[in-house]
């Protein structure tokens, strides 16, 4: 099973994505390629490979990337060879994209992979979330901000939305569980070839 989660910068897709990575075992989650800085805290290998602008437009060139996109001026992209490698060990794959990257799998996968969209309780609580990150500017936050708002008006081209409210993020990962679990019982169920 592939799971596609996304959702605006703020929502806390690493924080949900980093929940299950400790709760639920057989799920591999796929590390993103990007060209932008590490920001403090970050671990290379871990939550992305940080390539330089160069590195990255080669992985492009040689076809190594399921999808990749410019986003706010960065390249992020997914590397195809981690995803086989991990589907032929059993395992389920996780990947967390922004709104042009799942805009991006959803043409490639189509219905094979599970789309959730992941969105806050409101559009304040969203820009505070934005603030408290403390890793933008106040002319990027605004970018981020306008952004945000157009994200929300493709909600519609997921399977399931997710809202992670503040203070409530056991419940956004509960609900995330129980979309694998619905997933994992269905009859029917969504084959993937990449």
């Amino acid at each position: 099973m592939i799971l596609v989660i996304s959702g605006p910068s703020g929502v806390g897709k690493d924080a949900v994505i980093k929940r299950l990575q400790e709760e639920r075992e057989g799920m591999h989650f796929v590390v993103t390629a990007t060209s932008r800085a590490k920001r403090p805290g970050e671990v290379d290998g871990k939550d992305y490979y940080f390539v330089t602008k160069d590195d990255f437009l080669a992985m492009i060139e040689r076809e190594e990337l399921l999808e990749y996109a410019l986003v706010y001026g960065e390249y992020k992209g997914i590397p195809k060879q981690q995803i086989r490698d991990y589907m032929a060990k059993g395992y389920d794959i996780v990947l967390r994209v922004d709104i042009q990257g799942a805009a991006t799998l959803r043409e490639i996968l189509g219905e094979s992979a599970i789309f959730i969209f992941l969105v806050a309780e409101s559009e304040e609580a969203l820009v505070k979330r934005l603030i408290h990150r403390k890793t933008e500017t106040s002319d990027m936050l605004l970018v981020r901000i306008a952004t945000a708002r157009e994200e929300v008006k493709r909600m519609k081209n997921f399977d399931y939305v997710v809202v992670n409210s503040e203070g409530n993020l056991e419940g956004a990962v509960k609900q995330v569980e129980s979309i694998i679990d619905a997933e994992k019982a269905k009859v029917h169920k969504r084959t993937v070839n990449i």
